[in-house]
């Protein structure tokens, strides 16, 4: 696409989330001002850090992955592409059907081996219909194969003219995109809400990862996580449109992102993203890309550095306009021992190694954990 506004990223290893969370939430305890109080320090346990180069002349890598968060405004829309070939998750609302598959047909796309619905939202399937009515697919998938919407009826009846069925792929299901690999991390379990059946991708092309999670809300979450799933990744699509019902900072801290891609509509009814997910990933120093703001975002990737660009630039402090003064992290945080499942205040003397650590965002999200408060430090 043309002027485009590119960013070039170069390796940068960087503080673990836990360590800068549980230095906020102490200083929060000791009644100190947030601000100032972020850390600098590298430590291993990071990957890469975005370095802006807003310079037309700025080099881009020789980038065979890419991955396009194409603006469907109060939706959301990914096409992957790895040595050739591609694969579309989403493909936002019934109206955006044409405006997929134009974008589609501009990056050469004849024929997408997967097309994955993340779930039965019409936001998420509704442009899918489309996209199949146009290019042929190897293989489609959904976490459902029926739904009494109409536009996933539509989506069910365009996959079975190309002679396929929808498929409910497993977790630990692993496809690869050329020399790319697709891993489904979840749904774990089964969820009555919709949101959290959202399927979940981990994709990794070299040294880099990306990990791409629809609607998925806290409950899905927690359960994600507590499964010991490999969730370390460089980009996150943050999770429903940037809801303040996704994204806690358990998950977060799984994760380790450098990157937040928020895929949302201009001033949509919703207010996504909402300030306590800017929040959150302003404490956590993930650099946050909005399609509300910047349109198309494209990353590219060499398996080692990464090219962002963007249809429009705009200022970070646009991108994440929260206080920092009002930081969510004045919320309390609690540390538990995943070997004695009891949790703690982060100034208790009596915390476990690192090593042994869990964060909890609440007290009750620590209940549900199945841990006990400590005696010497939570009265």
């Amino acid at each position: 696409m043309e002027n485009w506004n590119k960013e070039k990223v170069t390796p940068k290893r960087k503080t673990g989330l836990l360590q800068r969370l549980l230095s906020l939430a102490a200083a929060a305890a000791l009644a100190l001002s947030l601000v100032g109080c972020g850390s600098s320090a590298v430590v291993p346990g990071g990957s890469a850090d975005v370095v802006p180069n807003p310079s037309s002349t700025a080099a881009s890598v020789d980038a065979p992955f890419e991955m396009h968060f194409i603006d469907v405004g109060q939706a959301l829309s990914v096409l992957v592409e790895c040595d050739g070939q591609f694969m579309l998750y989403d493909g936002g609302n019934v109206d955006d059907g044409s405006l997929v598959v134009s974008y589609l047909q501009k990056q050469g796309v004849e024929e997408l081996q997967y097309v994955f619905c993340s779930h039965a939202h019409e936001d998420h399937v509704g442009g899918l219909a489309a996209a199949l009515a146009y290019f042929p697919a190897n293989h489609v998938y959904s976490p459902v194969t029926e739904a009494s919407t109409k536009c996933f009826r539509d989506f069910v009846k365009y996959t079975q003219q190309q002679g396929l069925q929808v498929e409910v792929p497993a977790v630990g299901t692993v496809w690869p995109l050329g020399s790319a690999t697709v891993t489904m991390l979840g749904p774990v379990t089964q969820y009555s809400e919709t949101n959290n059946t959202s399927l979940v991708l981990r994709i990794d092309y070299g040294n880099t990862s990306f990990l791409l999670t629809g609607d998925m809300e806290n409950t899905a979450e927690t359960d994600l996580v507590n499964s010991g799933a490999n969730l370390k990744a460089d980009v996150l699509q943050v999770g429903h449109h940037g809801s303040s019902t996704s994204t806690s900072y358990l998950f977060l801290n799984a994760v380790l992102p450098e990157m937040g891609v928020i895929s949302c509509g201009t001033g949509n009814k919703y207010g996504h993203p909402h300030e306590e997910t800017l929040s959150i990933l302003r404490d956590a120093k993930v650099d946050v890309y909005r399609t509300d703001l910047q349109g198309t975002i494209t990353i590219s990737s060499d398996g080692q550095n990464f090219t962002v660009g963007t249809e429009r630039f705009v200022p970070d402090s646009q991108l994440n306009p929260t206080d920092p003064s009002s930081s969510s992290t004045a919320q309390q945080a609690y540390i538990g021992n995943v070997n004695s499942k009891k949790f703690h205040l982060p100034t208790c003397p009596n915390l476990p190694a690192e090593k042994n650590q869990v964060l909890f965002s609440s007290y009750d999200e620590a209940i549900a954990a199945g841990y006990t408060p400590c005696a010497s430090c939570i009265k």
